[in-house]
């Protein structure tokens, strides 16, 4: 069968394919497909010209029980047909690829039919992929701590944002923790970006001490929200605002007024109520990007941290090179041990 996105129809092959089935409920390509439809313009404005990561589940996320296999697609797909745009790119390793950067609602169409659950779009645009324009925050309740918990970590992190001159949106993961993104100048490269996150990071813990940390290690981190300074290392993405996330019931990454925080469930945002609640209510991130903010403060605090405080470069992802300055890429109990 076909979606008509625009003036483009768009193939859907094999639409009955169970993606999600839990005894007699049942989510299909299909569903997924008309699901991406229906949310198109939001999530469209959180993908325009950013190359983006493709989660996909080609035999399905959840059936009978059991999870299915899926691949993230860093480049291309053989045979995009031409309203697919792309942009070379450069991971971590120095290596370049081609990778999707929609322009168009038929993309996501052309995605989902691919078995695409999860967009993961990079913070650049195609305008300069090397220089972040978004600054992204993870907040991650570690055991022990929930999402209420996520919750206080998230709007002291705004109150401390908006005291700076930022101006922050936050949605769900589509687990228990919450994402927060703000738009910024893309004046800077991911090192820079990333230093920010950790000295802002670094302020939260050292304000909450009891709630908020950023250790790398999950054995140093407690019963803690960690903050995750690494998803603003290149080549590291987070699920867009919009989309479904892999687990069961099909959740939903949504975007979330500060005002809704204290009072939302997240379990609430499914592929099936979604549609309803975007068309009732419209898209709370819509001015996202209107004005970019200026990270030299929190570069100045950084750089405060390494002059002051003796702190300096914190661990990098597993996949990443070794990188200057970087401590011992080894957990502290095993370290301990070794020496």
């Amino acid at each position: 069968m076909e979606i008509t996105v625009g003036d483009t129809a768009v193939r859907i092959t094999s639409p009955n394919r169970p993606l999600w089935k839990d005894g007699d409920a049942v989510i299909t390509k299909l569903d997924l497909a008309r699901y991406y439809d229906a949310v198109s313009e939001p999530l469209l404005r959180a993908l325009r010209d950013r190359p983006t990561t493709l989660q996909r589940w080609p035999h399905g996320v959840l059936v009978d029980g059991e999870f299915g296999e899926s691949f993230y697609n860093k480049h291309l797909p053989k045979g995009a047909p031409a309203y697919v745009d792309s942009v070379e790119i450069t991971f971590p390793s120095g290596r370049t690829g081609i990778q999707v950067c929609p322009t168009n609602a038929a993309t996501i169409l052309w995605a989902a039919n691919l078995g695409c659950v999860t967009f993961h779009p990079w913070p650049v645009t195609d305008r300069d992929v090397d220089r972040p324009d978004e600054m992204r925050l993870d907040l991650d309740p570690q055991p022990g701590r929930d999402f209420a918990d996520a919750v206080e970590a998230a709007l002291a992190l705004r109150d401390a944002l908006r005291t700076l001159g930022a101006d922050p949106y936050v949605k769900t993961s589509g687990g228990r923790g919450l994402h927060i993104f703000i738009a910024i100048e893309p004046r800077w490269e991911f090192l820079d970006v990333r230093h920010a996150a950790i000295a802002l990071g670094r302020a939260l813990e050292r304000d909450m001490p009891d709630l908020v940390t950023t250790a790398w290690w999950k054995e140093e981190r407690g019963r803690r929200v960690f903050l995750d300074y690494n998803q603003m290392a290149r080549d590291r993405t987070m699920a867009s605002a919009w989309s479904v996330r892999s687990r069961p019931g099909a959740p939903v990454s949504m975007p979330v007024t500060w005002e809704a925080l204290r009072n939302i469930d997240p379990a609430a945002f499914t592929l099936r109520t979604v549609p309803g609640l975007y068309a009732a209510s419209g898209d709370p991130w819509e001015s996202l990007g209107d004005e970019a903010f200026d990270i030299t403060p929190l570069l100045d605090l950084w750089q405060a941290d390494v002059d002051e405080r003796g702190l300096g470069e914190m661990p990098f992802p597993p996949d990443y090179p070794k990188m200057p300055g970087e401590p011992p890429r080894v957990q502290p109990s095993r370290r301990k041990t070794d020496s």
